[in-house]
């Protein structure tokens, strides 16, 4: 059954079309990809998503119960990490959010500050805060862009782990071809507002993943 269901999606900004009548599944426990070029309305289907925004046109089903985590960890710094992470939920959910504070490697980070954290650090906190809501819809919005590379790819194993112990239907934006192709089943390029292409990848252990980053780079202007 389709975790999330588009059809016909059109949005603009003035003059500005971004989606021209999109339409996209996505199963219950898919991850899925998107890249493009910035400025093509991967954001802006994110936001959509995450009903922050107003289709034009067209029709969106998504689940009640969704999470974003973005680029930076937006921590509240007048608040410790397990507050942080149980933000606005009552105070019964403290367990589950030391919980999930283990889940991403942090037990112990309880009455931390923000500011003590490492960026690396910081961003678990985001995670284990978007975890901890049990999202059926789990929305990445370039999550590791501000990383280092060697954190980075840490923070890659540590969401494909959780995602597949958890199950969310999944949906990351991002501009790293090599990320795309590393962690997700399904891996798209949004172009002048529709999907250039949508391509279902191998299991892991069956995927080219040369020949995958060729595809996508070329679909994105990049002939390697």
């Amino acid at each position: 059954m389709a975790a999330v269901s588009l059809s016909g999606l059109t949005k603009s900004y003035g003059a500005k079309t971004v989606l021209r009548e999109l339409d996209l599944d996505i199963a219950r426990g898919e991850f899925f990809a998107l890249l493009g070029p910035s400025g093509t309305g991967k954001t802006t289907l994110l936001r959509v998503l995450a009903g922050l925004e107003l289709p034009d046109a067209g029709t969106v089903l998504a689940p009640p119960r969704r999470t974003t985590v973005y680029q930076e960890p937006r921590l509240v710094h007048a608040r410790r990490v397990l507050a942080n992470v149980t933000l606005g939920l009552p105070r019964s959910a403290r367990e589950a959010g030391r919980a999930a504070l283990a889940e991403v490697g942090l037990e112990g980070y309880d009455e931390a500050w923000p500011s003590t954290l490492s960026g690396g650090e910081a961003q678990r906190v985001a995670l284990a805060r978007a975890l901890v809501r049990q999202p059926e819809l789990l929305l990445l919005d370039e999550p590791f862009a501000a990383l280092d590379a060697l954190t980075r790819l840490q923070m890659q194993e540590l969401v494909a782990e959780l995602c597949a112990r958890h199950r969310p239907a999944v949906v990351l934006v991002t501009h790293d071809v090599d990320e795309a192709v590393r962690l997700a089943d399904r891996v798209a390029v949004l172009r002048e507002g529709r999907l250039a292409v949508d391509r279902r990848l191998d299991p892991p252990e069956l995927r080219d993943y040369a020949d995958y980053r060729a595809l996508f780079l070329s679909h994105l202007g990049v002939h390697v």
